[in-house]
């Protein structure tokens, strides 16, 4: 009886994390493509993909390899685009029922993205061990797969197609800034200043020494600070006081 129920549970993960794997195939194809075009083979491509399953990090650390950057700027790069995880994983943890061990809870650190944190945080009571190795496999697949497709793809298609296509991981950060920040100025703010700062270090010759890692990592803790400082979250008030 307690083996079925633990199969259900890891169906029930899978059927949740379908949708999520099938977006992911489409957008990781679009980095496979990016990946080949600034100089990865496909299987580096697709270990990259393999073992950091983080769209964002994923994107700007492929600028810096292509930049020849330093060490410390990729792990500066990738520690501030992915710092947000951590929060995700701190409050998920308050979620998990007492199947999870230290084991289990390291291992499914690895599959938390923003929509596998959504899901698995929108669920009713505790969440399961089995139910979250579910939820987090085919969307690792997903990603895998669509990045060996795009990098496959990349290095047999014409170069003109390659470069449009490759723009699709682009129409996701799009999508998922433009909802949030049509509702509130404060990331509205931070997205303008982003641009404007990246504008800059990209067209204005005296910025010219600073590398791409750097200036990602510029853009994000400026236009952040400035944001928290102009548009300050206020604390809600207790009605019980």
């Amino acid at each position: 009886m307690e083996i079925r129920a633990s199969r259900l549970k890891f169906r029930h993960g899978l059927r949740d994390g379908l949708p999520i794997a099938l977006g992911y195939l489409s957008v990781s194809f679009g980095f496979g493509i990016s990946a080949v075009a600034k100089g990865l083979p496909p299987l580096p491509a697709l270990l990259i993909s393999m073992t950091n399953l983080t769209s964002a990090g994923q994107v700007a650390g492929l600028s810096v390899i292509a930049a020849s950057g330093a060490i410390i700027e990729m792990i500066m790069t990738q520690l501030i685009i992915n710092l947000r995880y951590s929060l995700m994983g701190l409050t998920l943890t308050q979620r998990l029922d007492d199947t999870f061990s230290t084991l289990h809870r390291m291992a499914i650190s690895f599959f938390i993205t923003d929509e596998i944190y959504a899901v698995a945080s929108s669920k009713t009571g505790g969440v399961n061990t089995r139910y979250m190795y579910g939820l987090g496999l085919l969307p690792y697949m997903g990603w895998a797969a669509g990045t060996l497709a795009g990098a496959i793809a990349g290095s047999l298609l014409p170069a003109s197609i390659s470069s449009s296509l490759g723009i699709a991981i682009y129409g996701m950060f799009v999508a998922i800034i433009v909802p949030p920040a049509k509702k509130n100025r404060g990331i509205l703010f931070a997205v303008a200043v982003a641009a404007a700062v990246s504008c800059c270090f990209k067209y204005i010759p005296v910025f010219s020494f600073i590398t791409q890692g750097f200036a990602i990592i510029i853009c994000a803790v400026l236009a952040a600070a400035l944001a928290a400082v102009i548009f300050p979250v206020k604390e809600e008030q207790n009605d019980d006081r």
